[in-house]
């Protein structure tokens, strides 16, 4: 648990991390979701390296750490690298809630605020749909839940980013 943390710990918001552009334009590193619910991930950017481990549940965040041509060098929550063909992947933001946890449930709030009320707690590794960050605190939403998060529970934003509905 330790070293997974310490990983996602290590993020910061990009503007913090002096981010460059790759092949695309966009900063690099940032967060993405799989398109598709099965995505192979490769040990080089091409399609002849082989097949590291296979995805299979869409909208999945990874993070781009790297472009080249077509191919988006990744990361998993569990730190795992791999490179992904583009079309395999969206600029939808998710996020998996304290996918670092086994047990602990997250207090998902009315309000963007620690003493609001709980409206319901989510389990670790819910997949949440991100529609907005600030604060500190994300929007999030899926099927019957919708309500605000501490950023820090959360794998597939960066620590004090800001995303705007």
């Amino acid at each position: 648990m330790a070293v997974v943390f310490a990983l996602y710990g290590a993020h910061l918001p990009a503007s913090a991390q002096g981010t460059s552009t790759g092949a695309t334009g966009l900063p690099v590193p940032r967060f993405v979701s799989l398109k598709s619910d099965r995505v192979n991930v490769r040990l080089g950017p091409s399609r002849e390296h082989g097949v590291a481990w296979t995805f299979v549940q869409s909208g999945l965040p990874v993070e781009i750490i790297q472009e080249f041509e077509n191919w988006r060098h990744i990361r998993d929550w569990e730190g795992k690298q791999g490179w992904v063909f583009h079309s395999l992947l969206s600029g939808r933001r998710t996020a998996l809630v304290t996918p670092w946890e086994k047990n602990d449930r997250t207090p998902l709030r009315a309000r963007s605020r620690s003493d609001a009320d709980i409206v319901a707690e989510l389990e670790p590794f819910v997949l949440t749909s991100v529609t907005e960050c600030a604060g500190g605190w994300c929007r999030v939403n899926g099927t019957n839940y919708d309500g605000w998060l501490d950023q820090t529970r959360l794998f597939g934003v960066y620590p004090d980013e800001l995303i705007e509905d």
